[in-house]
């Protein structure tokens, strides 16, 4: 099992949420951050927003899930054809047991080779 962790421009968010419910991955915990890429932020006249809210959105799927999750995101969160700065960022990682609180079952685990 794989965490994608997909941080997005806000006004991206209900898109990429209805794109992941119709291709079947509605399970998504989200939440408002803020932060800065590479650019270092953002300078608009004498100004300098150094911390440019965005969304995160989490979701645990299948290993054989990740490549049409990820490629779901990326289509429905670019701001254009090419993308933009600030479009965000998708970051995977393995997930080694999950656990559900109100039945106590263990539903995932990576085997360890023998």
């Amino acid at each position: 099992m794989l965490m994608i962790r997909a941080i997005v421009r806000p006004e991206k968010t209900d898109a990429v949420l209805a794109a992941l419910m119709d291709a079947g991955f509605p399970a998504v915990t989200k939440y408002s951050v803020a932060g800065r890429g590479k650019q270092r932020g953002i300078k608009i006249g004498d100004v300098t927003y150094d911390e440019i809210p965005k969304t995160m959105l989490m979701s645990v799927v299948r290993d054989e899930d990740k490549d049409f999750v990820i490629q779901t995101i990326m289509d429905t969160a670019r701001t254009s054809e090419k993308g933009a700065f600030g479009d965000g960022k998708i970051f995977v990682s393995e997930v080694e047991e999950v656990y559900t609180i109100s039945s106590g079952l263990k539903e995932g685990v990576v085997e360890e080779a023998a």
